[in-house]
C-alpha cells in the first residue's frame, strides 16, 4: 500500500460518489410486491395504487384525512398506572413502552379527538398499531370511557377504529379487565341514545374483537382486514382441518352477516357523513361547499417523527 492508495484514490471516490438515497424514500407493498414512493403513499392514504392493499395508517394521520380541514381537538385521558405488575421479559415494561413512545411519537396505543365531518360534530378514537401493536391495556380502557363520556356529555355520535393484536399481556388479568369496562362504556352510548360506528381495520384480534370492536350500531370494515378473536393458524392447527379461502377476512364476515360495509380507505370519509348524519336525524345530502380533509402531508426522508397535526388540548 502506498500513498496513492491510502490517500489520492479515497479523495477521489469521495469526490465523485453518488449520494445515498435515504431507506424511507419508497415502501415495498407486502401483498404486490410493488415498490411505492413515500409521497405518494401518504397522499393515497397508505394504500397500494396498484393491487388496492390497505397498509397500517397511524391514528394522527387517519384523524387529519377524516375531519374537515384536518382540525380537531385532542380529548384528554387519564393516565393509567405505569407498571402495575412489575412485568419484565426480555425487557422491563416501562422500557418497553418507552420504546413504543419514541418509535410512534405517540403517548399510547389510542388517541382520541373531537371534530367535524361533513360539518357535523363527531368524537372519534382510532388505536394505532404501531404502537405495541395496538395492545388493550388500561389506557386504551381509559381511552374509551373518556370517548364516551365525551360524546354523552356533547350528545353526540362516536365513531371507533379498531387495530389491535389484543390485549396486553405486560398488564395480565388487568388488560382483561377492560373488555367489561369497555363494554359498559358502549352501553352508555345506546342508553343516551347515540349512535357508536365502529371501523375495523387490519388486524383487529382478540380481547378486542371480544369486546367493544363488535358492539357498533354499525360496523364498517377496510377491505380485506383481518378480523378475529383466535387467529386462523391457531384454529387450523386445533381443529387439523383446512380453513376456507378468506376466512376471518372483511368479506367473509359481510357475507355472513357480521358487517354492515366494507369501504375502501379512500371513501371511508364520505361513508361516515352518510352514516353519521343519517344516524342523527340530519339529511344526508349536504348543500353548499363541503370542507374536505386536510391534504397529506409525507414526511421528509430525514425527519424521524410524524408532522404535527393542528391539534389544542380539551
Amino acid at each position: 500500500m502506498n500513498w496513492i492508495s491510502n490517500y489520492v484514490r479515497p479523495t477521489i471516490n469521495s469526490l465523485f460518489s453518488r449520494r445515498e438515497v435515504p431507506e424511507n424514500l419508497w415502501t415495498k407493498c407486502g401483498e404486490c410486491g410493488t415498490m411505492l414512493f413515500h409521497r405518494e403513499m401518504a397522499e393515497n392514504l397508505n394504500v397500494c395504487g396498484s393491487c388496492g392493499h390497505h397498509m397500517a395508517i397511524t391514528a394522527r394521520a387517519r384523524f387529519k384525512a377524516l375531519f374537515d380541514g384536518g382540525v380537531f381537538v385532542e380529548i384528554k385521558v387519564p393516565d393509567a398506572l405505569a407498571d402495575p405488575l412489575h412485568f419484565r421479559d426480555q425487557k422491563k415494561y416501562p422500557d418497553r413502552l418507552k420504546a413504543a413512545q419514541k418509535a410512534s411519537g405517540e403517548k399510547e396505543a389510542m388517541l382520541v379527538a373531537e371534530g367535524e365531518i361533513g360539518r357535523t360534530p363527531i368524537i372519534a378514537a382510532a388505536q394505532d398499531f404501531s404502537f405495541m401493536a395496538g395492545s388493550m391495556g388500561m389506557h386504551v380502557g381509559n381511552a374509551i370511557i373518556a370517548a364516551a363520556e365525551r360524546a354523552v356529555k356533547r350528545k353526540l355520535p362516536l365513531v371507533l377504529f379498531s387495530a389491535a393484536g389484543g390485549a396486553r399481556m405486560q398488564e395480565g388479568i388487568l388488560s382483561l379487565m377492560q373488555m367489561p369496562r369497555t363494554t359498559i362504556a358502549v352501553q352508555m352510548l345506546k342508553e343516551a341514545g347515540l349512535p357508536y360506528i365502529v371501523v375495523l381495520t387490519h388486524p383487529t384480534t382478540g380481547g378486542v374483537t371480544a369486546s367493544y370492536a363488535m358492539l357498533g350500531d354499525v360496523q364498517i370494515a377496510e377491505p380485506n382486514a383481518l378480523i378475529c378473536f383466535a387467529g386462523p393458524r391457531v384454529i387450523e392447527q386445533t381443529i387439523r382441518e383446512k380453513l376456507p379461502e378468506g376466512f376471518q377476512r372483511a368479506e367473509y364476515l359481510l357475507d355472513h352477516g357480521m358487517l354492515d360495509r366494507v369501504t375502501p380507505r379512500g371513501k371511508m370519509r364520505d361513508e361516515l357523513i352518510t352514516i353519521v348524519r343519517m344516524l342523527t336525524g340530519q339529511s344526508p345530502v349536504i348543500t353548499g361547499d363541503l370542507p374536505g380533509p386536510a391534504a397529506p402531508v409525507a414526511p421528509e426522508p430525514e425527519a424521524s417523527a410524524p408532522a404535527a397535526t393542528p391539534t389544542g388540548k380539551a
